[in-house]
Parts: C-alpha cells; sequence; structure tokens
C-alpha cells in the first residue's frame, strides 16, 4: 500500500459524508465506520456506493470484530464483511479478553478472506500503560507474521491511550523501539490530534500513515504533510541559503 490516510466515520449525516468525499475524497486512503457503528447507520449502503465510486476501501472498525467474536458469531461478521463488500478487516482485543497470541490466530484465520488490519494496544489506558515497548514490538512482528497488512498502532478516539500518554503526547520510548524493528510502511499510526499528527511527521516523515482522522482535519493534516502548516514548515520545506527573507513589498 502507498501512504495512507484512514479516516473515521463516528457516524456523519450521509450528505456530509457524501460532501466530504467528493470535496476531499483524494486524500483519503481508507475509510473506517467507527467500531459498532454500521450496525445503527441506515445509510450504511449509500455510504458505501459513494465510497466504491470514489475507488475508496473500507473497513468497519475493530470494535465490531470483537462484539461477533466474544458471542462465537464470527460467521456473522464474515457475512456481513462479504455482503458490504468490505475491503480490509480489522483485527483487534483492545476490550475483550483476548491475549496477543488468540488475537494472531484470528489474524491468520481473517487473512484468507481479506486484507487484514490488526491493532495493537488497549482501550484502556491504564491497561496499555503496562505494555512495555518490548511488548509492542513483539505484537506487531507477531500479528505482521500472521498475515495482517498493517498493523494499526491504538491511540483511541481521544489520541490519549494505546501508543499515546494520558496527556495527549506519544510514549517516544515506544515509538523508538517500534521503528527500529518495523518498517514503518507496515504500520497505520492512530493520530486524530494535530498534536500526534505533527509529532508523527517530525519523527517519521511526511509518507507516514496516519488513521483516525476526523473529516474535519482532512485538508489540516493534507497541509502538515506538504509543510504548508506552521507546524511542518521548517522540517519539509527546503530553503536555500536557511530561512529566505522576503523583501519588503511597495504598495502603490
Amino acid at each position: 500500500m502507498t501512504r495512507t490516510t484512514m479516516m473515521i466515520d463516528p457516524g456523519l449525516p450521509t450528505g456530509l459524508f457524501t460532501d466530504v468525499i467528493a470535496s476531499h475524497g483524494e486524500y483519503v486512503g481508507l475509510v473506517k465506520f467507527g467500531w459498532g457503528t454500521a450496525l445503527v447507520t441506515k445509510q450504511l449502503d449509500h455510504k458505501i456506493a459513494v465510497l466504491r465510486e470514489a475507488g475508496i476501501g473500507f473497513y468497519f472498525g475493530g470494535t465490531l470484530f470483537e462484539w461477533y467474536l466474544v458471542q462465537d458469531r464470527l460467521g456473522e461478521y464474515l457475512s456481513l464483511v462479504e455482503r458490504t463488500g468490505a475491503t480490509h478487516i480489522e483485527v483487534s482485543n483492545g476490550t475483550i479478553p483476548l491475549d496477543q497470541h488468540g488475537k494472531a490466530a484470528c489474524v491468520r484465520r481473517m487473512a484468507q478472506h481479506r486484507p487484514v488490519l490488526s491493532e495493537v494496544g488497549y482501550k484502556d489506558a491504564d491497561r496499555s500503560a503496562r505494555l512495555t515497548p518490548g511488548d509492542w514490538v513483539g505484537a506487531i512482528r507477531e500479528d505482521l507474521d500472521a498475515g495482517a497488512e498493517l498493523v494499526i498502532t491504538e491511540t483511541r478516539e481521544s489520541g490519549r491511550s494505546g501508543m499515546a500518554r494520558p496527556d495527549g503526547h506519544l510514549r517516544d520510548d515506544v515509538l523508538r523501539a517500534v521503528l527500529a524493528r518495523v518498517d514503518a510502511t507496515r504500520l497505520l499510526f492512530e493520530a486524530p490530534t494535530k498534536d500526534l499528527q505533527v509529532e508523527l511527521i517530525r519523527a517519521i516523515g511526511p509518507e507516514v500513515n496516519l488513521g483516525n482522522i476526523a473529516a474535519a482535519d482532512l485538508v489540516g493534516v493534507e497541509t502538515l504533510r506538504r509543510g504548508l502548516r506552521g507546524d511542518t514548515l521548517l522540517q519539509l520545506t527546503p530553503c536555500a541559503g536557511g530561512v529566505p527573507v522576503p523583501r519588503a513589498v511597495s504598495v502603490a
């Protein structure tokens, strides 16, 4: 996959969703219908048709996978995937009591049906904080070995759990450890806040895969990637001979 910006749909009105894709779809690589919203979205088929027309892939949030799994109803989940034409499957264990090895086994099973996006990290901030850098690296590598196309690093929609600290900034120790052992192109970093977006672009570069991007932030993220916003301008914009000093402008 090339550089990906994953937009999260938390239940946007259908008209707004349609307008966003028409206006900014070129900046979207994937759409995630967040958590279990797909089951209560009345015009889901219309939204999917909009994405299909735009050539944008989509999938359902990992929480929906967990909801079906904990009830031993994965057959129904796969029927939903087939009926809707979802292009990917997310496999996670952010909420349910499924250990890492069990999740990897699910990745292996689901990879027989669709490209899999697995997720590492937990919804509960305290539980995630107990994961050491080595735990993160081990889980990511195990999921990739099991057949995941990309591994998602959890931060939740708040940007304050998983790989993010409660103050909303990245766990630098985890990021360094992961990047030392895993190709960044195989990772999709959840970055719902501007702080996380800036930190990841500065640390990894403008081609970093970013997820949980709100519809309203698509253009803002694209400008960060291009150095068209003050937060990344000096890092991403080449300046001949240092920072240029503009000439005085005369007004006639």
